[in-house]
């Protein structure tokens, strides 16, 4: 047990709830099946067949287009729920530590799931092939791919020598992926970022499809372009990596609405495409909702019109999934920080109170969201005016 001198941290640890839904996943029972799969692992089959059949599994799940990416402590299930609603089609799981997932006796504290919650990438970092497939094997049976987080380029990340600093070691990395590729019946995905050479980040990519990799999502940033507000994703690169390969590519990066998403996926080719910090702040994103930032008139004067959407209608969507799904109440309060941001800006004072509170409750925290509307004013999320609805001002 690791001590701590913060006692609310230890407070937002914790579930919501002491009760754990009976219809969420409980990873330690066994299961009867596992659920539709490439038929088997790959261990003697040819580049064609893995090929055709990596296709054949994505196609029956719908070919997804919009997509929840991992995110670290806030891709947990209430939120993917939340974003299923408002028109994600898929969704990562946030990353799990392969060794800690092993090891703990609070794995169902990291991972929850139900049967709503399809498509789903469980995704594992790691450094060790038996370890990887030890955790993998834990989750099998509840998912469509266990991802490969191969992107993380935090410090944690180069100090546990996981994610994108295996960018240094691609034998172990190969290793990685054909560990799981020759041992599980659920298909293996990787998530990566380009190298600074476009020629080192295709043979990445096509050494990762030869492994047994089934499907490749590429964040379009190198290692060292962290700051995503201050680096464009390079969509070239992803465009040449999808025309490389022969499995499905998925694209992250520069997604800050729906048009964005149309955008990549016309100008890459790819499949899909991934968001992640705009739905952390407006979780209806792939519904057409924009927030005020990106509602300004588009270059055609089209415009857009307040959706009759809010933050704060999203918040309380989102705990009562979280009552129903208990999560850490960690997770909760992040949540909440972001998807109140605006209101935040300005209504600071409300945002103090969130921060002095130690021990959150959901009482406390719908009791907040009515504070802030009865202040006064909305932060409405907006949607394209149609054609038939008149501009302020010219009605008549």
């Amino acid at each position: 047990m690791t001590l701590t001198s913060n006692p609310s941290q230890v407070r937002d640890d914790l579930l919501c709830s002491d009760q754990q839904q009976q219809s969420d996943v409980q990873i330690e029972k066994p299961v009867e099946a596992a659920p539709a799969s490439l038929g088997g692992p790959c261990r003697a089959l040819s580049i064609d067949t893995r090929v055709e059949q990596a296709w054949a599994h994505w196609k029956k799940l719908g070919r997804p287009k919009y997509i929840v990416a991992p995110m670290v402590d806030n891709s947990e299930l209430p939120f993917r729920l939340l974003c299923q609603k408002y028109g994600a089609q898929a969704a990562y799981t946030p990353m799990l530590h392969s060794r800690i997932f092993t090891e703990t006796d609070n794995r169902n504290k990291e991972f929850t799931t139900c049967k709503e919650d399809r498509p789903l990438f469980v995704q594992f970092c790691a450094n060790d092939p038996d370890t990887l497939l030890e955790a993998a094997k834990r989750v099998e049976p509840y998912c469509d791919y266990v991802d490969i987080n191969l992107g993380c380029p935090q410090r944690i990340a180069r100090r546990g020598n996981y994610g994108a600093f295996l960018m240094d070691n691609l034998p172990l990395v190969k290793s990685l992926v054909e560990k799981l590729a020759q041992n599980l019946t659920v298909p293996v995905s990787c998530k990566i970022r380009i190298f600074p050479n476009l020629q080192d980040t295709l043979d990445y990519a096509k050494m990762l499809e030869d492994a047994g990799c089934s499907l490749l999502a590429v964040h379009g940033r190198t290692r060292d372009e962290k700051d995503g507000k201050k680096f464009r994703a390079n969509w070239s690169a992803i465009k040449e990596v999808r025309n490389a390969l022969r499995i499905p590519v998925l694209a992250n990066g520069n997604v800050r609405c729906i048009e964005d998403v149309e955008d990549c996926i016309k100008e890459t080719g790819v499949e899909g495409v991934l968001s992640a910090e705009t739905l952390l702040e407006n979780p209806a994103v792939f519904a057409g909702f924009r927030t005020a930032e990106w509602a300004k008139d588009s270059e055609e004067g089209e415009g857009y019109v307040d959706g009759g959407l809010d933050q704060g209608d999203l918040v309380v969507e989102y705990l009562k999934l979280c009552e129903k799904h208990p999560v850490p109440w960690r997770m909760i309060r992040s949540h909440v920080h972001k998807m109140l941001g605006e209101w935040f800006r300005v209504h600071p004072q409300v945002r103090e109170q969130l921060n002095a509170q130690n021990i959150l409750t959901f009482e406390f925290l719908y009791g907040l969201v009515d504070q802030l509307k009865e202040l006064g004013g909305r932060v409405p999320l907006y949607k394209k005016r149609k054609i038939d609805t008149p501009r302020k001002g010219l009605e008549n």
